[in-house]
């Protein structure tokens, strides 16, 4: 495997922090974006697709990559890409009835749904201590999305409909459903992980590419086909935008194949904390001591969840280090008597 699933989990929670921050930086003055949004997906898409391309190729050349061309398992990897269109749209639904703090607390829903999925479906045990410190990280991302009762949206957490919790529920089973199928698909046979990603990534281009004729036929092209303007308002915060998103997918897909999700979700859930804390610094973000007590819990989940179990419970120490059987016992008795 060579490189360590820790170093690709630092590195992927070091992006996804960086995601919100990079997308908030390229929008404009008024608060909006010159560009369409929609591109950016799709153009992440074409950067993984054409670096997955590379390296298989690159593989090929100087080793042996195992492919297989069937059509039968090339065809599983349009279901992913399948959950994540409708999942994609299962969030604008719940953001009509939710507002945005509201969705964020519901969004850690998908801690839990992904364990529980994880056990489900690829058969992976766990033990009571990472229960707990999966338990305790929902509750940490949690608290540190809470707002203080003194402010206005204190109470919008409780008044939204009930479509909205449903829709919110139903954006983290999705979510959770979609990286358990991923791993699945990664995992189930030896192919090489760049052939995996290719086809991955072919239909997740040709599922944004639907996506982008659906929003001109919607629009009913009054700003042309989205083919002639889909780099209109791009600046070089943009191109980070997508070049950031297409890292963090590739690194997402490496941990799939040589890792599993429960690492996905500790490193997205991190990169989340450690966005709120740049945010201090660049958009005068005021911390509140739910978001420090946030990050002390998600802290102690993480130390709960990966260290040695030996280290997490104090062991009586016993001076006879092979203790004596039964039989030992009897024989002394007999002997004494």
């Amino acid at each position: 495997m060579g490189t360590p699933w820790y170093f690709v989990a630092l590195l992927l929670t070091i992006l996804t922090s960086s995601q919100g921050i990079l997308t908030t930086l390229s929008q404009s003055d008024q608060g909006g974006y010159n560009y369409d949004y929609a591109t950016v997906p799709f153009l992440a898409e074409v950067f993984k697709l054409i670096i997955s391309g590379l390296l298989l190729w690159r593989e090929t050349r100087t080793a042996t990559a195992k492919i297989t061309k069937d059509w039968k398992s090339v065809r599983l990897f349009v279901i992913p890409s399948i959950i994540y269109l409708i999942h994609n749209n299962v969030q604008f639904a719940t953001l009509t009835y939710v507002d945005t703090s509201t969705y964020q607390i519901m969004g850690n829903l998908k801690i839990v749904t992904t364990a529980i999925l994880f056990r489900l479906f690829l058969k992976r045990k766990l033990s009571n201590l990472q229960w707990m410190a999966i338990g305790l990280l929902a509750v940490g991302t949690t608290t540190s999305q809470v707002k203080g009762c003194g402010e206005a949206s204190c109470d919008s957490l409780f008044t939204a409909p009930i479509q909205g919790y449903l829709l919110g529920i139903l954006s983290a089973a999705l979510s959770a459903l979609a990286g358990i199928y991923t791993e699945f698909l990664m995992k189930r046979n030896n192919d090489s992980l760049y052939w995996q990603n290719l086809q991955l990534y072919t239909f997740g281009s040709l599922f944004n590419v639907a996506r982008l004729i659906a929003d001109d036929f919607r629009l009913g092209f009054e700003k042309g086909p989205w083919w002639q303007r889909i780099f209109d308002g791009y600046s070089i915060t943009t191109w980070l935008v997508v070049l950031n998103l297409g890292s963090t997918g590739l690194l997402v897909s490496w941990l799939m194949k040589h890792a599993d999700n429960i690492v996905k979700v500790y490193s997205t859930s991190m990169a989340m904390l450690l966005t709120m804390v740049a945010s201090i610094y660049l958009f005068s973000f005021k911390p509140t001591l739910q978001l420090f007590l946030g990050i002390i819990i998600c802290i102690m989940s993480l130390h709960m969840y990966f260290a040695p179990p030996q280290t997490l419970v104090d062991l009586p120490t016993t001076s006879d280090a092979h203790p004596k059987t039964l039989k030992q016992v009897i024989v002394e008795e007999k002997t004494d008597s």
